[in-house]
């Protein structure tokens, strides 16, 4: 399993055939990516789907299956999208290939009292025996046994106690990636990142940062 970090939520997985792009968002890098041939989306805040390079990138990408939330589903079907639309079912499986889906969670994180809950649908992603949870934003779903966490760093709705709780809870047998990161500068990053790394776990969690290091095999 290959994994690129393309900025804050979005990751692209490549796996023999496949290459699948999670949450491509306004602060994602989306520029040139082609030949992709599944894109998912967690939910509809626009930090996880574009609304104007989002729609773009899936016209880029004709070929591509585009599985995402389902309140989400019904505002891409508002922009012509919504032939190709297949929607992340929580319980449910997809294969895409060599790669398994598997659709777990269905609220947003609470923000506060005065913005209204959405849906969210977080992914496990499995190929060649390893596992990967990317949970969108969300803390409270339950992914079962997986290898890899791609732990949210900072966002509006979130407090570094409940991050290391939900990632000593998900416990991923490899270690956390961290994304959700696009509101950090790098000192701000580095505080959260040395948090989760020390606290994570009884005795640590290996934080695998992939910002600026291009594709990574995990």
């Amino acid at each position: 399993m290959q994994l690129t970090h393309r900025g804050h939520a979005c990751l692209l997985l490549e796996e023999q055939d496949q290459r699948i792009l999670v949450d491509p968002g306004t602060f994602s890098d989306l520029d040139d990516l082609t030949g992709l041939t599944a894109v998912l989306v967690t939910h509809q805040h626009p930090d996880h789907l574009d609304p104007r390079r989002g729609p773009e990138l899936l016209r880029a990408n004709p070929d591509a299956r585009v599985l995402v939330e389902s309140q989400t589903a019904e505002l891409l079907a508002d922009q012509g999208l919504g032939g190709r639309l297949e929607r992340l079912e929580p319980g449910g499986r997809v294969d895409l290939g060599p790669v398994e889906l598997r659709p777990v969670g269905e609220q947003h994180a609470v923000i506060h009292p005065w913005v209204e809950r959405i849906g969210n649908t977080g992914v496990v992603l499995e190929a060649g025996g390893t596992a990967l949870f990317h949970p969108g934003d969300a803390l409270d779903a339950d992914p079962g046994p997986v290898d890899l966490l791609a732990v949210p760093v900072n966002a509006p709705w979130g407090k570094i106690a409940e991050t290391l709780e939900f990632v000593r809870r998900v416990a991923p047998r490899r270690g956390v990636v961290p994304v959700h990161d696009g509101l950090l500068n790098d000192t701000g990053r580095s505080m959260y990142l040395k948090h989760i790394g020390d606290f994570g776990a009884e005795g640590g969690v290996e934080v695998l940062d992939l910002r600026g290091v291009g594709a990574a095999t995990l």
